[in-house]
Formats: structure tokens, C-alpha cells, sequence
């Protein structure tokens, strides 16, 4: 299949060739993202081995969002001009000496600086890893952006239960056993930069026209601005369910630090399956009805989730992890269509606003429960959702562009 790097509107479907990419790099998110969860599940670990307060703990997920997220929009637009094709299996080897500082750090600040690694891997990792997603989509770039993300929010579910059932009884240097996931992200990543290099050089021998925003500079700047705000609700809300709803779970209903990693299991679960449908139905129905849905859809069960018993918490859950998770495609698609020609650029910027606002959040919130309590927490973040109603200033992108 023919894709020039810079051309987002082909109309041709994938092959099967070039949607294994798309596999591929869906399978890759999976085992960078089972590593970077890791982090967050151990923090009942952490703070037990080091004595840590949760504002500590807070500081820590800020290292590693906040790392990633100053790198990842540098990193894609810098690629929009110069594409970094071994660049994927580079970002994976930050993560792997990431891992190995986290199984085997003697005090705090080394693992602060772990943190960090596997942050940078992230940065490295997914505006390459999106764009490559993209061009090997076929047009059909919803199910792409869906399929690529939901390895990682497989991967991100999956972390925190290898965390219980492996990491919890075998002790903090077990971290240093997924190192191995790390070496099998590298080779495959490797093979998918023979690919990436091999379509770059085929679309160097071709001409193609830049394409152009379909708006202007003004609408461009003010939707960015709005779908920014978006992320902000999505993330924030979600920083607080990866980082202390285990806290939560222990705090409210007396639950073991192992069936409330189960409990986090099944959100970041339902957060998968949440991601996976919204990029088709996005690419059917058009990503701004499913942003509508995804985000201010969610309002009332984030209401009720602080007044819920433990089955209805569960429940609660499982169902805001489901449809707020839904939005991130449709806004990553949205915002690729609004600037076509920068797909690395704004998959760095949104992946790292993604990074920065849950590890801002995440230390926020940790000061937060310190003061007010951890209950407290879900009270203030369950009204995040009404943001979601910025959604009708958003353009109609299929509209304009028929």
C-alpha cells in the first residue's frame, strides 16, 4: 500500500500486510504499557518499603507523566520533518533500564529517576508508534487509533494483576522479571522500522500535494483549545481511579491490598473494551457524537460512584472506565483530521498532555487525600465530567469535509 507519511485521507482499505502493523504496534503498547503500570500498582509496595506519603507517591506518577509528557510533542514534531524510523525500539530500551532502577533502587530518589526512564521510553514510544498506526490504517483510522491504544489499555489492566500475583508475594525486585517483555518489544518494534523505512523510501520516489486544514487558523487554534480542556476532564478523572482508587477500596471498604488490585483490574479492563469500540464507531458515526457521548455521557455515574456500596463501586467502575476510555481515539482522530500533514505532532502533543495532566493530577490529588481524605478526592473529581459539554463548540469535521 501506497501512504505518503504526510497523507491522512486515502480511501483504499488496509491489506493484511500493512494492518499487522497495526497489530504489531498494538501488541508492542501492550508490553510497554504492562511495564510502565507496573509503577502504579506497587505503590501499596512502595509506600510499605519506604515509608512513603501519598504525596510522595504522588510525586512519583508526576516523574513519570510529566517526564513523557515534555517529550512526546518535541519528539513528533521533530519526526513530522525528520521521521525517526529506529526510533520505536530505541524509546523501548528506556524502559528496560527503567525497570531494572525500579527492582532494584535503595532509596526514594532512585526511584524518582526510574520513573523518569520509563517515561522517556513512553515519549519516545507513541508519537512514532501513532503515526506509524495511521499510515498503515488504510484510511480507516478510527480502528486503527483504537486498535493501537487498546494494547496499551490491555496492557495498563494487566499490569496491576501481575503486580498482585507476582510482584506482591515475590517482593519488589521481581519488577526486574518483565524486563524480558522489554526484549520482546525491541524485536518486534525492530521488524516494524524495516517496514516504516521501507514505505518511507517508496513515498520519497512520489509527489504528493500538502494538504491543508479544512478551517482556518482561528477555528484550528479555538477547537484545539476545547478539545484540550476535554482531555483535561478525561485525564484528571482518570488519574485519580489509576493512582489511589486501590487506596480507596482499602480506605472504604477494609478490601486486601490484593483484591483491590483485582478491583483496579477491572476498570483498566472495562477501559479496554471501552477503547476498542470507540475508534469504529467513531470512523461509522463521527468521532464528535462519540466524544459527546464518551465524556459527558459518564456525569451520572461519576456522581454516584462516592455514595456506592463495594458491589455498586464495581459496577460504577466498570461502566465510567468504559465509556470515558471510548473518547481518546475520537479526539486523537479529530485532532489528526483538524491539522493533517502534523500526525506526530499531534499525537506528542495529545499523548503528552495525556502523560502531563494525570502526573499533575496525580501529585495534586496525593496532597488532596494528605489534607482532606481519600473519600474526598472522588467527591471533588466526580463533577469533572460536566466539562464534556464544551463538546458542542467543536466543528463538524465529516460535515465540511463532504
Amino acid at each position: 500500500m501506497n501512504v505518503n507519511p504526510t497523507i491522512g485521507q486515502h480511501k483504499e482499505g488496509a491489506s493484511g500486510a500493512t494492518f499487522a502493523v497495526v497489530l504489531a504496534l498494538s501488541l508492542c503498547h501492550f508490553l510497554n504499557d504492562v511495564m510502565q503500570s507496573l509503577l502504579a500498582a506497587i505503590y501499596p509496595m512502595l509506600k510499605v518499603n519506604y515509608d512513603l506519603t501519598f504525596a510522595q507517591i504522588g510525586l512519583l506518577t508526576f516523574a513519570f507523566q510529566v517526564t513523557a509528557s515534555l517529550l512526546q510533542p518535541a519528539i513528533g514534531a521533530y519526526a513530522d520533518k525528520r521521521p525517526l524510523t529506529y526510533s520505536l525500539p530505541v524509546g523501548m530500551t528506556f524502559t528496560f533500564c527503567g525497570l531494572f532502577l525500579l527492582a532494584w533502587a535503595s532509596h526514594y530518589w532512585m526511584l524518582v529517576f526510574g520513573a523518569c526512564l520509563v517515561g522517556m521510553g513512553s515519549a519516545v514510544f507513541h508519537p512514532e508508534s501513532s503515526r506509524v498506526a495511521r499510515l498503515a490504517s488504510g484510511g480507516r483510522h478510527g480502528t486503527a487509533q483504537a486498535l493501537f491504544q487498546v494494547g496499551g489499555n490491555v496492557g495498563s489492566a494487566i499490569g496491576p494483576l501481575l503486580a498482585a500475583f507476582i510482584v506482591v508475594p515475590a517482593g519488589q525486585a521481581s519488577v526486574a522479571w518483565f524486563s524480558v517483555a522489554a526484549l520482546a518489544g525491541m524485536i518486534v518494534l525492530t521488524r516494524v522500522s524495516h517496514w516504516y523505512g521501507a514505505h518511507r523510501r517508496a513515498a520519497a520516489k512520489r509527489i504528493s500535494a500538502p494538504e491543508v486544514s479544512p478551517f482556518a487558523r482561528r477555528t484550528v487554534v479555538f477547537t484545539l483549545a476545547v478539545l484540550v480542556m476535554l482531555i483535561f476532564s478525561k485525564y484528571v478523572y482518570m488519574a485519580s481511579m489509576v493512582s489511589y482508587f486501590t487506596f480507596y477500596l482499602i480506605h472504604k471498604f477494609g478490601l486486601s491490598v490484593q483484591a483491590a488490585q483485582i478491583h483496579l483490574f477491572l476498570f483498566l479492563g472495562a477501559v479496554a473494551f471501552g477503547t476498542l469500540i470507540g475508534g469504529p464507531i467513531g470512523d461509522r458515526i463521527g468521532t464528535k457524537r462519540v466524544i459527546w457521548v464518551s465524556i459527558l455521557g459518564v456525569l451520572p455515574f461519576t456522581l454516584a460512584l462516592p455514595y456506592a456500596d463495594l458491589t455498586w463501586t464495581t459496577v460504577l467502575s466498570m461502566v465510567i472506565g468504559m465509556v470515558l476510555a471510548s473518547a481518546f481515539p475520537a479526539i486523537i482522530v479529530f485532532a489528526q483530521e483538524l491539522l493533517p500533514g502534523r500526525v506526530g505532532f499531534v499525537a506528542g502533543i495529545f499523548f503528552g498532555l495525556a502523560f502531563g495532566l494525570s502526573g499533575i493530577s496525580a501529585a495534586v490529588l496525593g496532597q488532596v487525600a494528605d489534607w482532606k481524605g481519600i473519600e474526598y478526592v472522588y467527591s471533588i473529581c466526580s463533577f469533572l465530567p460536566a466539562i464534556g459539554l464544551l463538546t458542542v463548540l467543536l466543528p463538524d469535521i465529516r460535515r465540511r469535509a463532504n
